[in-house]
């Protein structure tokens, strides 16, 4: 009997079916029950398989499927066998369309097999077709909503649950959940940040590395066998360091012992792109892996890079005073500029505000003079914390936290007082309108007044709360340390300009304001001594 149907046996097993990921029995099941069905009806032949392994059935985007509708498209094929309606599709609409609508439109019979659907005698009703196809849609639902509730669990346990880590880290070999630092890839993030403090611009950073033949994060992970992102901005051949990695590492939290997750999600389970979640839907835990940055130092980079900055175009680094030096008359950030005269070049510092937008800076101030007075300032600074350490030493270090704590504490008091008081004003405005001794527009004015200063409160005590777990910790007193890296210091660089000082107001020729960073810190140690 000469066959009148050409088949094509089509084979669809999901990640979720399986999670090996390699051909499953549950493949060579689907393949042997289609091979009997064939034997038990000679006018089908097969013509071909397809399978799609490791492919959910929501979507109809899967490789073998598309091969297998070319096929039909081309008149090859005029019939596909699956095990039953599932292995097709789970997608209620989508199904519908193709066995309704698609096929009919090329000729082409449909039979599931375990499901006793057969186009060709009409088996398979639209009421059974309808409600199978409502059932593997639910199920696939219901697999969305278990797996999301479980990442989003395993998440604020602070469990790792991407595909790869960032570079500088693997999967702890003890628990699979944790990250662990990979020790060369680490000392390279570590001597990023340290060039980035240096001053050099990220294409620098960049450079340098390629000219020293160190593999960039993907070479590195393809090298080391280890999983990697594919067909991201870096997934093409003999991938090289860029400016967009320097930046990615720099600006990366997973360094200083935070996990962030969840920033990117799909809108449901019938919907495939990716979308960028707000930042208050992300999922970050501190303090879950070994960091690799201090959080300090971290916090040090971010402030650079919110810097405008300029790179010399000499020495490819940034100026040492760039995004630093503030005029002290409008609040407009100073330019570099050099002048010529007498075949001598020198370098001054100017407001380019100045005559515009009531601003009354004076005239423009010497690169070398400005240096010269922070130099001096910075040695006094110093200076001033050796001594100030060598005090602190001698006291109690548990009585001078616990100072600070108290004053810290009573301030959250009172805080909280004044909250209970504005919560309790707040609450009893309704019943102040309705006994007629409030207007509604004057009950709408103070509730959005009082809610306004309960929010300020709020967030006050949330800033004393945290600066109180900081004082308990020590912390605060131990940053004063860093200063003393620079006690012999002779010369002016970039990476001595942003470690101590945050900006500088000039005033005048001669009047500079300097903020140092930690300025806090030194003024209660003082205050404590």
């Amino acid at each position: 009997m000469q066959a009148k149907y050409k088949a094509i046996k089509y084979i669809r097993l999901s990640a979720a079916d399986d999670p090996g990921g390699q051909e499953s029995d549950s493949v060579g099941n689907q393949r042997k029950l289609i091979d009997e069905y064939l034997k038990a009806h000679p006018e089908i032949e097969s013509v071909g398989e397809k399978v799609d392994d490791g492919w959910s059935g929501i979507l109809f985007d899967r490789p073998a499927f598309k091969e297998m509708m070319e096929k039909i498209e081309a008149g090859i094929v005029n019939c596909v066998i699956t095990k039953d309606l599932s292995r097709f599709g789970r997608e209620y609409i989508e199904t519908g369309r193709y066995l309704r609508r698609i096929f009919p439109a090329y000729g082409v019979r449909f039979i599931a097999i375990n499901d006793n659907i057969d186009t060709l005698n009409d088996s398979g009703d639209d009421l059974s077709i309808s409600l199978k196809s409502i059932i593997n849609d639910s199920y696939c639902r219901d697999i969305s909503v278990k797996v999301r509730s479980a990442l989003v669990s395993k998440r604020l346990s602070g469990d790792f649950v991407g595909a790869c880590t960032v570079y500088g880290y693997i999967r702890d070999e003890e628990n699979r959940n944790k990250l662990a630092i990979d020790k060369y890839p680490a000392d390279i993030v570590r001597e990023i940040f340290q060039l980035k403090l240096d001053g050099h611009s990220a294409d620098t950073i960049a450079y340098m590395l390629n000219e020293r033949g160190i593999l960039s994060p993907l070479e590195y992970k393809k090298y080391m066998g280890l999983p990697h992102a594919k067909g991201g901005f870096a997934d093409k051949k003999d991938a090289k360091w860029s400016a967009t990695a320097i930046f990615r590492i720099l600006n990366d939290e997973t360094y200083t012992g935070t996990l962030i997750q969840g920033k990117i999600s799909t809108p449901n389970y019938k919907l495939k792109e990716r979308q960028i979640k707000p930042k208050d839907e992300w999922h970050k835990i501190e303090n879950v892996h070994e960091p690799i940055i201090s959080k300090n130092r971290f916090a040090l980079v971010q402030q650079v890079m919110r810097l405008d900055t300029r790179t010399s175009p000499n020495d490819k680094k940034v100026y040492a005073f760039s995004g630093i030096l503030i005029c002290g008359s409008c609040g407009t950030r100073m330019t570099r500029k050099i002048v010529s005269y007498k075949g001598s070049k020198y370098v001054y510092y100017f407001c380019p505000a100045r005559k515009k937008n009531d601003c009354t800076a004076s005239g423009m101030i010497k690169e070398q003079e400005l240096s010269d007075c922070v130099l001096r300032t910075i040695k006094a600074l110093v200076c001033n914390i050796v001594e100030l350490e060598r005090l602190l030493a001698s006291l109690d270090a548990d009585r001078v936290a616990n100072e600070l704590a108290k004053t810290i504490a009573a301030q959250l008091h009172e805080n909280d007082m004044r909250l209970s008081k504005i919560r309790e004003f707040k609450a009893g405005l309704y019943e102040t309108m309705i006994s007629g001794d409030l207007s509604k527009e004057e009950h709408r004015s103070l509730k959005v007044g009082y809610t306004k200063d309960a929010n300020i409160l709020v967030q006050a005590n949330a800033k004393l709360r945290a600066e109180l777990e900081d004082t308990l910790s020590h912390e605060r007193m131990t940053r004063l340390e860093q200063f003393r890296v620079f006690e012999n210091l002779q010369t002016l660089d970039r990476r001595s300009v942003i470690c101590l000082i945050h900006s500088i107001h000039v005033r005048s020729k001669t009047e500079l304001e300097i903020t140092f960073n930690y300025k806090s810190e030194y003024e209660t140690a003082m205050g404590i001594a």
